[in-house]
């Protein structure tokens, strides 16, 4: 069975854990995916750990938050006063809101607290500072 290298397209099925064992991905709905190694659209953790996998080969392989989703950035969780909010808005915890950062560039914030006169927003990304656990299984290789 060949092993699989750079430029081949790769048929793998994964599960995404944080570091608390909390399930936050993988392909257990849309079913195996294909990627080309080498290509650099996975983490670059990931194509190290399937290169040199055979089909039927599972691995685990961790992701540290740093080359994943960044850490968290306190100085992006803020309070907004609930009159700069739309009308026809009633915040809840897990919403998301769009917003124009202070660059110019449209960032998504999750609001994680209602108050009575605010709401308070989280700028980071859901899963940044967090390590992220893969466990892969390659089905399937094809050679470049």
């Amino acid at each position: 069975m060949d092993a699989a290298k750079k430029g081949d397209a790769v048929v793998v099925d994964y599960t995404v854990k944080t570091g608390d064992g909390r399930v936050v991905g993988g392909t257990q709905q849309e079913g195996p995916q294909i990627l080309t190694l080498g290509e650099g659209r996975i983490f670059a953790e990931i194509e190290e750990g399937l290169v040199g996998m055979s089909a039927g080969e599972e691995k685990s392989v961790t992701v540290p938050a740093d080359h994943a989703f960044g850490p968290r950035h306190e100085e992006l969780v803020i309070e907004i006063p609930r009159a700069r909010l739309p009308d026809d808005v009633a915040p809840q915890t897990g919403m998301q809101l769009s917003a124009n950062g202070q660059d110019g560039r449209q960032i998504t914030l999750t609001i994680i607290d209602v108050k009575e006169d605010s709401v308070v927003a989280d700028g980071n990304h859901p899963l940044a500072g967090e390590d992220l656990h893969f466990d892969l299984r390659l089905v399937e290789v094809k050679a470049a």
